[in-house]
């Protein structure tokens, strides 16, 4: 049996996904606004990069779509999923876990954007495997495409586009702008990306190299997901901020190579492109919506047990700002614990 001890659940908004789209998204287009030919040869090196990382089995159109969205035309989902691929905790990028989930709504018309960040031991239904557990064991049991499909069945919104990192991205990232200046909240012994108890940090402002900065972005142990989601925020508006300078012109080779190499995306260059301008014009709104639980142990292993009633709220938000159909309520259709089909084919079985 799973041991694990209760963990708090984020509750504090958060506005990750700008700085996030910048870095994986920005970083590659940054090129088309600069001159000579250095410009580009990164250009042509950014969509070489993109085109490597590009997913081309996994379809454009989500299930719950009955056409495929058009950038700076529709309203549109991205799915953002970082995971642990590494050998010590996993057997593969396929049977990893995820260790982050976000998803992001961008609505055209108003140039807002509505985030939810899903809790990793949320408690509900995995359809590729027909039970209901924790959320992040999804991409264990069957990649993307399981992880995808338990997020509409958890949100019953559309997921068109998904950007999955590893936490590899975060090192060779951090490396290659030749470390990133951050606030370390308390002395560190962490482990390290070989799960050795490696990185020793001083509490302080300080610069930090790709080791480093995973390290303080995974630990836990001194405090709370909380201090753990505002530690993530900070580390990804480092990187941001020093990616995006002037001084780091020279460094972007390296950085399109470090993201190449670390990301799988259904999204062609094409696409980011029109994401950068989306993202430029008008500095979007955003909101930062919460998926609200309460502490479970009563199995003995430790699970994020969501309400009800905030899980509607969240799904109508997000319908709404895809001007989709919103829910009215929770039921035997639209549970997110339990399959509908297989609710459906239960119910006619017992008519």
């Amino acid at each position: 049996m799973e041991e694990k001890q209760p963990e708090k659940q984020p509750k504090k908004k958060r506005r990750v996904l700008r700085w996030l789209i910048f870095t994986l998204v920005g970083i590659f287009i940054f090129a088309a606004f600069t001159v000579g030919g250095y410009a580009y040869y990164l250009y042509e090196k950014g969509e070489k990069a993109v085109a490597e990382s590009y997913d081309a089995s996994r379809d454009v159109k989500s299930s719950l779509r009955e056409e495929e969205v058009e950038p700076l035309e529709d309203n549109l989902s991205i799915l953002i999923v970082g995971i642990d691929d590494s050998t010590e905790r996993a057997q593969g990028s396929n049977h990893a876990r995820s260790d982050a989930l976000m998803l992001a709504t961008l609505n055209n018309a108003d140039k807002t954007i509505d985030l939810v960040s899903i809790p990793r031991d949320s408690y509900t239904f995995i359809p590729s495997v027909n039970y209901a557990t924790k959320i992040n064991h999804a991409h264990a049991f069957g990649g993307i495409d399981s992880t995808i499909e338990t997020v509409q069945n958890l949100l019953n919104v559309p997921v068109d586009y998904y950007v999955e990192v590893n936490f590899n991205a975060f090192i060779d990232v951090v490396n290659a702008l030749d470390g990133i200046e951050v606030d370390v909240p308390y002395d560190l012994h962490e482990l390290d990306e070989n799960d050795k108890r490696t990185v020793n940090l001083k509490k302080g402002t300080q610069v930090v190299d790709g080791r480093e900065a995973l390290a303080l972005a995974r630990t836990r142990h001194q405090d709370s997901d909380i201090e753990r989601g505002k530690r993530q925020q900070m580390i990804l508006e480092a990187i941001t901020d020093k990616a995006m300078s002037t001084s780091s012109l020279t460094k972007y080779s390296s950085l399109i190579t470090a993201l190449g190499d670390n990301m799988t995306t259904n999204m062609s260059f094409d696409t980011m492109k029109s994401l950068f301008v989306y993202m430029q014009s008008g500095s979007p709104s955003i909101k930062s919506l919460s998926l609200e639980g309460d502490d479970d142990m009563s199995t003995g292993v430790y699970y994020y047990k969501l309400r009800q009633d905030n899980v509607l709220s969240v799904r109508q938000t997000l319908q709404k700002q895809l001007a989709l159909p919103e829910d009215k309520e929770i039921t035997l259709e639209n549970s997110y614990l339990v399959d509908h089909v297989t609710k459906k084919d239960s119910a006619s079985s017992n008519e």
